[in-house]
Formats: structure tokens, sequence, C-alpha cells
């Protein structure tokens, strides 16, 4: 059985101009911010799935997990992510309770905004499977 090549449509081509998610990295759009570094913003989303609902978004526009190409910097900006999460679980309280991490691509997969994000959830009971 041979390798199947997984054929990619790249989304670079969106204008970073027309992103939201861009728009609120450069403080064009408001946000209420629970982290901001270099490779990573993360802020509340405005319309909350459980009472912790934080979006984790690197500052580089990707469009989404799909477009994940350069294995050492977005292995390491996944890493950061990923770090950025659990902080931020942590310091809401539900470090030990439990917390739900999720990454959609594509419409069908539910990506709405198309630039790279996870929605961090925490704060009450979570099912699977989800939506």
């Amino acid at each position: 059985m041979g390798r199947r090549r997984i054929q990619r449509r790249s989304r670079y081509t969106q204008r970073m101009t027309d992103c939201l998610f861009c728009k609120i990295i450069a403080g064009e759009i408001p946000s209420t911010q629970r982290h901001n570094s270099d490779l990573v913003i993360a802020f509340n989303d405005i319309a909350p799935q459980a009472p912790l609902h934080v979006l984790i978004v690197p500052r580089e526009h990707i469009g989404s997990a799909a477009d994940l190409r350069d294995i050492p910097a977005h292995g390491a900006l996944l890493a950061r992510m990923h770090h950025v999460a659990q902080e931020i679980a942590v310091d809401s309280g539900y470090g030990d309770s439990g917390w739900r991490l999720v990454s959609n691509v594509g419409d069908e997969g539910g990506q709405a905004i198309e630039h790279l994000h996870y929605h961090l959830l925490a704060g009450r009971q979570l099912t699977w499977p989800p939506g």
C-alpha cells in the first residue's frame, strides 16, 4: 500500500487586511485579551459556549491547521499555543477539573474564520461527540 498524497489548498492568499483575527491582533477591533506575546494572542470569545471560552490565535496569518508546513517554526508555534491554553485554563481555575482545546478546519469542520485558532473551553461538562 502506497502513501496517499494529501492535496492542500493554500489559504495564505487571503488578504490579512480582510481577516477578523488579524484586525484584532492589530488592535483595530477591541477584544478582552487573556494573553499577548510575540507569537500568540488569546482573547475571550464574543459568543461563549462555556463559562471559559478563549480563542488562542497565532500572530502569523495561517489559514488553518491544514496550512501548517514549516515543521520547525510551526511546531514551536503550536507548542506555544498549547502552553498558553494550559496557562489560561490553570489560571482560570480549571486546571484540575478539565478543559477542551479544539481547532476546526474548513467549512465542514466548522471553521468560521480562516485564521488558525484554538477554542479553549471549560467550566461545564463537555459532551462527546461534539456538535
